[in-house]
């Protein structure tokens, strides 16, 4: 392998030691210990201890970990220690230096660098006129970001992406010029290059603080009638604005309208609701059980159950009947919480007040009871359900066989479907997926081979984790040949192969040291945009044959790990 020499110093793009290093600069980033930044730094002397040292990729990723944790400085000196040792830097290294420089105030040195770029016959890419932007934004310089990207616009030096744009929309709001953001949204509209959630967010909060909250809902109205979901951060401003002009009950509806469609409440936007409620109470129209119940389904949501339990407390003092869904809300919010006595005990006390638990309580108590250790006390509940004469639905039957499988249940699983008979749920793929995964897991590959032909023979289509499912089935029985031939088969009918697929298939040709094949299969899972996991990844590396002898297996791991894996 040839090397590229600088300053008496051997610089390579592979070393026999890349695999190493690469997964500790994965265990570092996928470390929460308070120690993250120390054990980077330390890596980082190793590496550059190495001769030759490792690739600039791998000191890049490792650095990109120092810079999360906002250690702007201290990664200063790192690139600077490269320089000097010869480690020649590329546009993704000057990058985080011109970032860095941003971080701290220091957006000229960042143009200096700028500067340099062009001198050292390196384009800038969109990432280095995107950190200038955010830099000069950051320093409240915002109409030299405005002409800078302006520039870009007029000169066509790089396409805006969504990033950039909002950086000049944050910024012009965060001087006050809304309607300036406003009019560069709806640039944004016009082009190639559509506005995301986060762009409306940003000048939907800007309408509100100046105080035009129709404007404000005018504009999230023509958002979600483009298809951009609204989220947490939308409905917070909405919400927050319209408690701040008295319209609590618009309020109280936003807080409704984000639950039903599927948002979870984020902290201010629950305490607005909250705050409406009571400025309901205090001037009307009063509260009624809908809006308490979202509040209380907000609160849950969050985990605040002790919150969600104040307000139903004050609901109870208004003389408000809480309904089935005001306490379907609280005892999801203690199975969520772990906390399944007071769960088991809020479902008999409804009981006793005479309301009846309707489809949703039974589903929230079965999947708690599973989740919380407690099968026995799930199928009990089942079949009180079944004997009170309320049909479980589709979602009851994906909890209960899910649970039962998870609990070695799989064979009683079994014979409960088979039981259902000719019912429409029967045809359901998910049902059938489960209980193939179910059997899989419990040892018992021929019940979810017989599973699979039912399901063809039903005319159901598999998904993809059918297939997987069936995949690994085929592989653990050591019917290779039939897993690969399934996962050719599942392409003709439409359904793609996803990591876990690849994965599957890589690691049981490992296991028998098909290596031919598996080099195949790894150059097919690569070429797919596909990377090995973890497991995958350390069977392959204690497969690779010693320094000097030819494999074509360790040229796949050097092509890896000196791209860098996505998985990481």
């Amino acid at each position: 392998m040839k090397c590229k020499i600088i300053r008496l110093r051997c610089y390579s793009t592979a070393s026999p030691l890349t695999s190493h290093f690469n997964q500790r600069i994965t265990s570092i980033k996928n470390a929460s210990r308070a120690t993250k930044v120390y054990d980077a730094l330390q890596l980082f002397d190793e590496m550059l201890q190495r001769q030759p040292p490792p690739s600039i990729i791998q000191f890049t990723q490792l650095i990109s970990v120092i810079v999360k944790k906002k250690r702007y400085s201290t990664t200063l000196i790192l690139l600077d220690q490269m320089k000097l040792m010869g480690i020649p830097a590329n546009i993704y290294t000057i990058n985080i230096s011109i970032n860095c420089h941003c971080r701290l105030n220091q957006v000229a040195y960042g143009f200096a660098l700028l500067a340099n770029i062009f001198k050292q016959g390196h384009p800038p890419n969109l990432a280095t006129y995107s950190t200038l932007i955010h830099g000069l934004v950051l320093v409240d310089r915002v109409f030299e970001a405005v002409e800078l990207f302006k520039k870009l616009l007029r000169d066509k030096l790089c396409d805006p992406d969504q990033v950039m744009y909002g950086t000049v929309i944050n910024g012009l709001c965060k001087v006050g010029h809304t309607s300036k953001a406003l009019e560069l949204l709806t640039f944004m509209e016009s082009g190639s290059c559509k506005p995301c959630v986060e762009q409306y967010s940003v000048v939907i909060d800007s309408l509100c603080k100046d105080k035009m909250v129709d404007h404000a809902l005018e504009l999230f109205g023509k958002m979600t009638g483009k298809g951009v979901l609204a989220d947490v951060i939308t409905y917070n401003s909405l919400i927050h604005g319209l408690c701040n002009f008295g319209r609590e009950t618009e309020a109280a509806k936003m807080l409704r309208d984000m639950e039903e469609e599927g948002v979870s409440p984020g902290k201010g936007s629950v305490k607005d609701a909250e705050l409406a409620v009571q400025a309901m109470v205090r001037r009307g129209p009063n509260p009624d059980v809908i809006t308490y119940s979202a509040l209380i389904d907000g609160y849950c949501l969050r985990g605040e159950i002790d919150e969600a339990e104040k307000v139903l407390d004050g609901m109870v003092e208004k003389e408000l009947v809480p309904n089935i869904i005001t306490y379907n809300s609280l005892i999801n919010g203690y199975c969520k919480k772990k906390r399944i006595g007071k769960a088991m005990r809020l479902f008999q006390e409804i009981q006793d007040k005479g309301l009846i638990p309707d489809v949703v309580t039974y589903n929230t108590m079965l999947q708690g009871l599973f989740e919380s250790g407690n099968p026995a006390a799930a199928r009990e509940l089942f079949n009180k359900t079944q004997a009170k004469g309320l049909e479980p639905d589709i979602c009851t039957y994906r909890i209960l066989f899910h649970g039962m499988c998870n609990n070695s249940q799989c064979t009683d699983a079994l014979a409960l479907f088979q039981s259902l008979g000719g019912k429409e749920l029967v045809k359901d793929i998910v049902l059938y997926t489960i209980l193939i995964d179910g059997c899989t897991n419990c040892g018992k590959p021929n019940l979810a081979l017989d599973l699979y032909d039912e399901l063809l023979l039903k005319g159901l289509e598999p998904t993809v984790r059918t297939y997987n499912g069936m995949i690994r089935v085929y592989c653990q029985e050591w019917l290779l040949g039939k897993g690969t031939e399934l996962l050719r088969k599942m392409e003709e009918n439409g359904c793609l192969p996803d990591s876990f697929t690849y994965n599957v298939i890589v690691r049981e040709l490992l296991k028998k040291n098909e290596h031919r094949e598996t080099e195949i299969f790894l150059e097919e899972m690569i070429n797919r945009g596909f990377m090995p996991d973890h497991a995958t990844f350390e069977n392959l590396l204690v497969r690779i044959p010693n320094v000097g002898k030819d494999s074509h297996l360790r040229s796949i791991i050097q092509k890896l790990t000196n791209g860098g894996r996505k998985d990481t």
